[in-house]
């Protein structure tokens, strides 16, 4: 039988896996869904910070088993913070592709140069 931290430590690796090579594409969208499915993988490590444990209270009680809340509260806010900085990422890819006209991230010879500094000389 599979462990539930094998299991757990099976996803992270394979969403940290998936998240490098997203990030390694060279257009913008996969990049930003690269950094958001990194930081469900950071989100899953937090978690599992708090021991793996089944039907187990996060209240210190007379049991023994007991899950530490703390890294639940710090990836319910992770989750928050995650979307935000998605949404606003999401906003500046849109935004770099109006303006250069190209989805690469590295449009150095894609973008047309619109100030010429040669106009400026008498």
């Amino acid at each position: 039988m599979i462990s539930l931290e094998f299991l757990l430590a099976s996803a992270i690796g394979l969403l940290t896996s998936t998240g490098v090579y997203l990030i390694l594409r060279a257009r913008t969208f996969p990049v930003v869904l690269g950094l958001a499915v990194i930081g469900y993988a950071v989100n899953l490590f937090l978690f599992a910070t708090g021991r793996i444990h089944v039907n187990a209270p996060a209240i210190l009680t007379e049991t023994l088993k007991i899950t530490d809340p703390l890294p639940q509260a710090l990836v319910l806010t992770a989750i928050v913070i995650g979307f935000a900085t998605t949404a606003f990422v999401i906003q500046l890819a849109l935004r770099s592709r109006y303006e250069s006209g190209t989805d690469h991230v590295d449009a150095k010879e894609d973008v047309q140069l619109q100030y010429d500094p040669r106009e400026d000389e008498p």
